[in-house]
């Protein structure tokens, strides 16, 4: 182990060195190093994402720790400094981002939809969702003769070399074929995919192969079939290889651009209610779901039989949720609509976290367990004291431990129920609307053989409601008293 930090400090040290040679470190390309033979060229691109990736949370650290130094916290001049230093870091990360490309683009487009984050970083950042520095065209072109053939011209009346957008991992071209149906085109270059598999998780690997994202989008396409809102870009098979993945071309503009939606007379609370009946589906029906539903991957396209439809894009990370967790969550969620102290209990001892189930309710409504509040409002102020006072006794390792105890699959889907939470913030939804949504493909999920218009499920969502209403009544009457 000792022999391995050793070697670990060599590496980084050694990359550092290079940088301290080259002050423009954070701009140079990872096309560095051409004369380098191809075995040398991609550990040595590591080291330098890593050392580049280490100065930056240096400097970034250092930067916050002497502009802040000695301002008080509740005076005017600090909030000015903090702001400061928030965008000077933001600006820092971001072209960490665009120069290592790959995850760290991935990480900052996660970074970017998160409500908690600063203002100025989810501003900076954004702009990574669809605009990361594309690769030169003479590289994808390289790709797409090694895969399709030399004689492009054969399969395509046109191709612009301009990149629709340069994704964390891939970037995406616009083509037309032969038989004029125009397309779009996902690929990345071969010496990207080397260091990639080597140095991110599986989850990151599964994203590099076109044919299981080709595999994906269609098993997603099929689940959604018979859904009006839907639209899902159609798989050319013969131009689609393990590198490549030629799709129908889908226009319309990110989920969460608001102004675009008023332009269209498309009502933005609609587009809200229908992306999270969308992932309901998905979680509470098919257990197949979407793992990366940030908003340059799902677009509002004006074209559909009620005015629009979402257009789910980039199919390369899905989680196939085990059954019975399935059907647990589903249970988990009906528990929370009815604040069913004695199911959420028996749930958390099935997730592995009993200890902890009581706070489920906080987590996924933003209510204690013993709230009378109604359905997506907030907490009364004595039940702010009250959670406020029993949150003091949880220590750091007890996060640590329910995190650690939880399935994967329910880690996924909080991950997941982030970047929506963001999305229909953005959206000016109310949170009431996620939960109904929720309860209702929970109540679904629980009877297959209903579907969400039924009248048997209505009644149950009714029933729901109406126990909610009689909550706040109660609290209306004991308050008047």
């Amino acid at each position: 182990m000792r022999k391995a930090k050793t070697a670990l400090c060599l590496i980084t040290a050694t990359g550092l060195t290079f940088h301290a040679f080259n002050p423009n470190f954070l701009s140079s390309s990872s096309d560095s190093f051409p004369n380098f033979p191809e075995k040398l060229r991609a550990p040595i691109h590591g080291v330098n994402r890593s050392s580049r990736a280490i100065a930056t949370i240096a400097f970034t650290a250092v930067d916050y720790k002497f502009t802040l130094h000695g301002l008080s916290v509740d005076s005017d001049e600090y909030r000015q400094k903090l702001s400061e230093v928030h965008r000077r870091s933001a600006s820092r990360i971001r072209k960490l981002c665009e120069v290592n490309r790959g995850f760290y683009v991935k990480a900052g487009q996660f970074v970017a939809a998160l409500r908690q984050v600063p203002k100025e970083y989810s501003l900076t950042l954004s702009s990574l969702q669809d605009q990361a520095v594309p690769y030169h065209f003479k590289a994808i072109k390289e790709v797409l003769i090694r895969n399709l053939g030399p004689e492009l011209s054969d399969m395509f009346l046109s191709l612009d070399e301009h990149p629709i957008a340069a994704a964390s991992i891939a970037q995406v071209h616009r083509g037309v074929l032969k038989g004029h149906q125009e397309v779009a085109i996902k690929f990345f270059p071969e010496y990207r995919f080397e260091w990639l598999v080597s140095e991110f998780v599986e989850s990151i690997s599964l994203e590099l192969d076109f044919i299981q994202e080709a595999r994906n989008s269609e098993t997603t396409a099929n689940n959604f079939a018979n859904n009006k809102w839907v639209k899902v870009p159609r798989v050319f098979w013969d131009l689609t290889t393990h590198q490549v993945l030629t799709m129908e071309f889908c226009t319309g503009q990110k989920v969460d651009d608001v102004e675009y939606l008023k332009e269209r007379r498309i009502h933005p609370m609609k587009v809200a209610e229908v992306l999270l009946e969308v992932f309901a589906e998905m979680i509470f029906i098919h257990g197949f779901l979407h793992g990366d539903p940030h908003p340059g991957n799902i677009l509002v396209s004006p074209e559909g039989q009620n005015g629009f439809s979402l257009v789910i894009l980039d199919h390369g990370i899905y989680k196939k949720l085990d059954e019975g967790f399935r059907l647990d969550y589903c249970q988990l969620w009906k528990a929370l609509i009815l604040l069913d102290s004695k199911n959420l209990q028996r749930l958390g001892e099935r997730f592995g976290v009993a200890k902890y189930s009581r706070y489920f309710p906080v987590i996924f409504t933003g209510r204690t367990i013993d709230s009378k509040s109604a359905l997506g409002k907030a907490m009364s102020v004595e039940e702010r004291r009250n959670l406020k006072q029993e949150l003091k006794s949880l220590k750091m390792e007890d996060i640590s431990s329910f995190m650690e105890s939880l399935p994967s699959d329910f880690l996924t889907i909080l991950r997941t129920d982030g970047l929506l939470r963001s999305i229909v913030s953005k959206l000016g939804a109310p949170q009431r609307v996620r939960l109904l949504a929720y309860g209702k493909y929970a109540l679904y999920g629980l009877s297959p053989k209903l579907n969400p218009e039924s009248e048997v499920l209505q009644l149950l969502s009714w029933m729901a409601k109406v126990k909610l209403l009689l909550y706040t009544m109660y609290e209306k009457i004991r308050l008047c008293c």
